[in-house]
């Protein structure tokens, strides 16, 4: 039987005996806490596998991805605002984007303000690949969401924002539009 089938021990067995209630109920949270640890690393998985396999037929990863789906979602994103949002280094995403460049994926054009200024766009190519990468993306946020009750959609956005260092919050809401994000706490 493959080891993620196995039951596993008891939460007393997993983190030993805790010497107070207060360490005890601590130890059972955070056991709870790497349980969730746990799903998210599986979900992860299995989530950025569709677009691996799709990826992997142009010699791409992750790295791609992440840049192609923003400067398609962003069309004439600034190269200051992509290494903004990835939170990497310029030199970091020179190597991707020079490889989408030359495949035809994304084109640079300078800005109308300032000339140095360097804005990506996707091209019909890039567009493409984006479209199909998000499609298979969404079809299993859809299929998820279809499998769940109807307010699971508004506590999953909830979540993943709660994921979300909070002194980027609000830059993220400006980003996705969404004002709503967090401002319901109980």
């Amino acid at each position: 039987m493959s080891e993620l089938l196995q039951p596993k021990a008891p939460l007393r067995t997993r983190i030993g005996a805790a010497p107070s209630e207060r360490g005890a109920r601590r130890a059972e949270e955070d056991a709870e806490a790497l349980d969730l640890v746990e799903l998210f690393f599986f979900a992860y998985r299995d989530f950025v596998g569709d677009a691996d396999r799709l990826l992997e037929n142009y010699g791409f990863g992750r790295a791609h991805h992440r840049v192609l789906h923003f400067v398609h979602r962003r069309p004439g994103l600034a190269i200051a605002a992509l290494l903004d949002i990835l939170k990497i280094t310029k030199q970091s995403l020179n190597r991707v984007l020079k490889q989408l460049l030359d495949g035809g994926f994304v084109e640079a054009r300078a800005g109308a303000v300032d000339r140095r200024q360097r804005l990506l766009y996707p091209t019909p190519r890039g567009a493409r690949l984006a479209r199909d990468l998000a499609a298979l993306q969404s079809e299993r946020f859809r299929r998820v969401l279809d499998e769940l009750p109807p307010d699971a959609r508004d506590a999953a956005a909830e979540f993943l924002f709660s994921m979300v260092d909070p002194k980027e919050r609000e830059r993220v809401r400006r980003h996705l539009g969404r004002a709503d994000l967090g401002r319901d706490r109980r």
